[in-house]
């Protein structure tokens, strides 16, 4: 019976348990295959942004939503909670974003407490030469490497996990540690 017990310990649930307390091997695999590649890319297209138009990845980020925004301006709070990260961030972002004249600040109409983030017209220029490196980017390490259905079947699952998150209030706190 000791024998048994040993030979089984390995096992979760009929699948062969990893270094990773209630994770198998295969979804201990999954799971590492991913933050490597997730981190990588993000690590990738920072760089190419930073080298080629002195914007970090956040940077396009925050200059894309405030260049879609139908007034080109997005409340600060706002901005950080898009961007899933503090509103001190956002602050020091947008200050180092208006030293390179591409955005401005602005008091809020609505709310003379609130205060605006707005994109000048040199940062919208600056936000559409980034997006093309972007793209770029994004196609060369990313989505080349997939066949259109793992596009479909990888953009399904991102979406499901982030909706989980979203609905059970997770989402909220990232960044924020």
């Amino acid at each position: 019976m000791v024998v048994y017990y040993y030979a089984m310990e390995g096992i979760i649930g009929g699948r062969t348990a990893s270094d990773m307390p209630g994770l198998d091997i295969a979804e201990q695999r999954s799971w590492q295959n991913f933050l490597d590649s997730a981190l990588r890319l993000y690590a990738t297209l920072n760089r190419a942004l930073v080298e080629e138009h002195q914007l970090t990845l956040n940077d396009v980020r925050l200059l894309d939503m405030l260049d879609k925004s139908p007034t080109g301006s997005v409340r600060m709070g706002d901005l950080a909670e898009h961007l899933l990260s503090l509103p001190s961030r956002v602050t020091r972002q947008i200050r180092r974003l208006e030293a390179q004249g591409l955005v401005r600040r602005a008091a809020s109409p609505d709310d003379g407490r609130g205060v605006l983030a707005v994109i000048t017209d040199e940062g919208r220029e600056a936000v559409r030469r980034a997006m093309v490196t972007y793209a770029d980017q994004v196609r060369r390490h990313f989505l080349g490497r997939l066949s259109r259905a793992q596009i479909a079947a990888m953009g399904e699952n991102c979406r499901r996990v982030s909706e989980g998150m979203r609905s059970s209030g997770s989402l909220a706190r990232l960044g924020r540690v």
